[in-house]
């Protein structure tokens, strides 16, 4: 197969099939100069005619018969299969692999799964919370969720909503037994709520205000790895907690949970779907990546910053 490719074997079967070199110039979309030369050069490289041909027609040989009879099948399965493909971009379907972590998923992510899902019913979506820095390309993921800083420099980045900034909370029984923190270095003094990441970390606090920067590392009363653990532990007054505002806006909002240090929590950029860049990201990745875009519209018309 090395002096052979499919145009060969494509041009061949095209004349076999309509015993008829114009005919099959038109299909193939080339000369019938051209498409004739084609098969003297198979020929000559095969050693064997393959046809018998005059100017009024054309006749397969005893080898050329043979080569049809193998060839025809398999030929009409590449063109199907090409056609199967070419069709994903008109209906994209297949599973889309999205590696994110937990505060992404949860507060940006989850509520365009069912819409998504619905406006595209051949798509299946998996996608795994991981805080971890994951390669996406080595773990078989279409695409990743990271804040941007954390993003390789060689993937192709969306935005995926609005900008977000971390609160300090605790339950109003807590803040009126212990106290009112005025400054980052004051949670010093309080009991905390920690989390310990999968690879045993337990980062600082870090707060931010008119260019300083602040890290504390308060006591921790209580290290949580599971988020549900840590919100009710805010509610029943075990200590400070620092989370993502989306996480504790309805406890603020009715009063149960107390936010702190407000003016130390500035607002950062929102996380980022990233994929590695390509001419021709899958069908599914695009569809989402669409998606994406029409969602942020639609946030934007009903007055939300996005």
């Amino acid at each position: 197969m090395k002096n052979f490719d499919l145009r060969d074997i494509d041009a061949f079967v095209a004349v076999a099939r309509t015993k008829n070199f114009r005919r099959a110039a038109t299909e193939q979309g080339v000369s019938v100069s051209s498409l004739s030369q084609r098969l003297r050069d198979m020929e000559e490289r095969l050693g064997v005619r393959l046809m018998n041909r005059t100017t009024r027609s054309v006749a397969l040989t005893e080898a050329g018969e043979l080569l049809l009879s193998r060839v025809g099948p398999a030929m009409t399965d590449v063109g199907a299969a090409l056609d199967q493909v070419r069709g994903l971009r008109a209906v994209p379907s297949g599973r889309l692999r999205i590696n994110a972590p937990p505060p992404a998923i949860d507060l940006v992510l989850a509520p365009m799964v069912a819409p998504f899902l619905a406006a595209h019913p051949r798509i299946d979506l998996e996608m795994t919370g991981d805080s971890a820095f994951v390669d996406i390309v080595a773990g078989g993921f279409d695409a990743g969720v990271r804040y941007g800083e954390h993003l390789a420099q060689d993937m192709i980045a969306v935005s995926l909503g609005a900008p977000q900034r971390y609160a300090v909370v605790a339950s109003k029984e807590y803040v009126a037994q212990h106290g009112t923190p005025k400054h980052p270095k004051d949670l010093l003094e309080h009991s905390s709520i920690r989390t310990r990441f999968g690879s045993g970390a337990m980062l600082d606090w870090e707060f931010e205000k008119a260019g300083r920067v602040v890290k504390v590392s308060p006591p921790p009363k209580l290290i949580a790895t599971h988020l549900g653990l840590a919100l009710r532990a805010a509610h029943d007054g075990v200590g400070f907690w620092l989370t993502f505002e989306g996480y504790v806006r309805y406890g603020i909002k009715s009063g149960a949970l107390v936010s702190v240090l407000d003016d130390w929590c500035p607002p950062f950029p929102g996380p980022f779907l990233y994929y590695p860049s390509r001419r021709q990201p899958p069908p599914a990745l695009a569809a989402f990546v669409a998606f994406v875009a029409e969602w942020r519209k639609r946030e934007r018309r009903k007055g939300k910053t996005v």
